[in-house]
């Protein structure tokens, strides 16, 4: 017994090790943006005849916000000659329907929209991607997800980067249209808004390999189809391409100075869905890539970068281990007399924890959100709640390849969407039973701890009660009869 409580204590100082780690680099990220703030990023200049553009839409059971999609890239500024629109529609409840109708719409008025329709949703939405460009006549492919609004000038603004041969990709930062919906909504925007506006500017500026996340960006074909094009042995295939694109020398750019509306999750069922296929998918890319990344003739702070940005989803396992080793840790700690070390526990804790919320605080504040600032404060307890169920997701990446590409459901107006997805009565179980258990280290440790040391262990329970809460919460809305609505 004696064993086993050491090694959950060394697990324990291990794992918090690792997220101090994290938060450090989290740090380095935040300086290496303050120093670009001061030199803002030039426009190049197009020259030339405009080049043929395909703009594909994956879609799969969208009906609350395909037609607004379709409308949004119907009044793209583009002349209809120099424009292919595909519709990858592999629906199969009436978002068909409405795709057909609203296609028709448009191409009466002249629009080069054209669906293409598979028998199998085989690859899921790589293999829909793969599948168009078959047929696909532009040199230059615009993507869009079902929930994202492009601006007009979206092609515009995004073309003269493409004057130099060697740009693969121009990626455009996204923006939230329902950031204020629920408290879900601001902590979401919170966590994304510093992947664009501080990663991916901080990885293009400084020449460190960075990603395209699905949509709202723009591929040269000549690179995907140099890359090895798309592949659906992962979850994340636009990683996996980007990385395996940047190998072959390819370029990406990308354009803080252009923002894409889209949709948040406005149910944390479907944030969950979503975080666990990112998890996963950023796992299995990093299997795949990660040995040919230091293989390659590259320079070593790529590498490290790479390395650092493919198994950052680790973190969730790191996490995990604290909350589940926290009470060998606290045993440790009372039968050695040893619980006068907590202020080093507290101290990494602090460490991790504080330099994550000083990295999502200075993004929101830089950018003015300031409604968003009084919610920093619940991203530590939003993380710790989701940790077990995106550990596990992490860790089913790093053994398992592919697997199915669950679609992240969009609310468009619709009233009562979460009836769209499948019903979760026992969600709020395992966030509930690890917060029992993380109540019995606190009630041990209660008399010989300081108060700190009571707030270190207290914030574990905290944490997984609160969102144990939530999903009960949403379980109850879920049930209850509401009529549907769409926009």
């Amino acid at each position: 017994m004696n064993s086993v409580i050491l090694i959950g204590a060394g697990l324990h100082l291990a794992a918090l090790l690792a997220l101090t780690l994290y938060g450090l680099h989290r740090l380095w990220l935040l300086w290496r943006w303050r120093q670009l703030l001061r030199h803002p990023q030039v426009v190049p200049q197009w020259h030339g005849p405009l080049p043929l553009v395909t703009v594909q839409l994956p879609l799969y059971n969208e009906p609350c916000v395909v037609e607004r999609l379709l409308d949004a890239v119907a009044a793209l500024d583009w002349p209809p000659e120099r424009l292919q629109i595909q519709v990858l529609d592999d629906s199969t409840d009436e978002t068909t329907a409405l795709v057909a109708a609203r296609v028709a719409f448009w191409r009466e008025r002249g629009l080069p929209f054209e669906i293409l329709r598979r028998t199998r949703r085989q690859g899921y939405k790589a293999g829909a991607l793969a599948a168009g460009l078959t047929s696909a006549q532009g040199e230059l492919i615009a993507l869009f997800d079902a929930d994202f609004v492009p601006p007009a000038d979206f092609l515009r603004r995004l073309l003269p980067w493409f004057a130099d041969p060697a740009v693969a990709l121009v990626q455009a930062r996204w923006a939230f249209l329902n950031s204020e919906a629920s408290w879900l909504t601001r902590l979401q925007a919170l966590l994304l808004g510093p992947h664009f506006g501080i990663e991916h500017q901080v990885r293009y500026r400084r020449g460190l390999f960075f990603n395209f996340n699905g949509t709202a960006g723009i591929w040269r074909r000549q690179a995907i189809e140099d890359a090895g094009g798309w592949q659906a042995d992962t979850v994340t295939e636009d990683l996996d391409l980007s990385y395996r694109a940047q190998l072959r020398g390819w370029r990406f750019v990308y354009v803080d100075a252009l923002a894409v509306p889209s949709e948040l999750p406005d149910s944390l069922a479907a944030f969950c869905s979503q975080q666990q296929r990112w998890a996963k998918g950023s796992l299995q890319t990093a299997r795949k890539i990660l040995p040919r990344i230091w293989r390659a003739t590259l320079p070593r702070p790529v590498k490290i970068e790479a390395t650092a940005h493919l198994l950052a989803n680790l973190g969730w396992l790191c996490g995990t281990l604290v909350a589940l080793t926290v009470l060998p840790a606290v045993l440790w700690r009372l039968q050695a007399d040893g619980y006068r070390f907590w202020p080093l526990d507290l101290t990494l804790f602090l460490l991790a924890t504080g330099a994550i919320l000083t990295y999502f605080f200075c993004h929101a504040w830089q950018r003015r959100q300031w409604s968003l600032l009084p919610f920093v404060p619940l991203i530590p307890l939003l993380t710790l709640g989701l940790a077990p169920r995106l550990a596990w997701a992490a860790l089913t990446g790093l053994v398992r390849r592919g697997g199915e590409f669950v679609r992240t459901p969009k609310q468009g107006s619709a009233a009562d969407w979460q009836r769209l997805l499948p019903a979760g009565p026992g969600r709020a179980w395992l966030p509930l039973g690890l917060g029992l258990y993380s109540l019995v280290p606190l009630l041990l440790a209660w008399r010989q701890l300081s108060a700190p040391g009571l707030f270190l262990l207290l914030f574990f329970p905290t944490g997984f009660f609160w969102l144990a809460l939530q999903h009960g919460r949403e379980e109850q809305h879920r049930r209850q009869p509401v009529a549907r609505i769409r926009p």
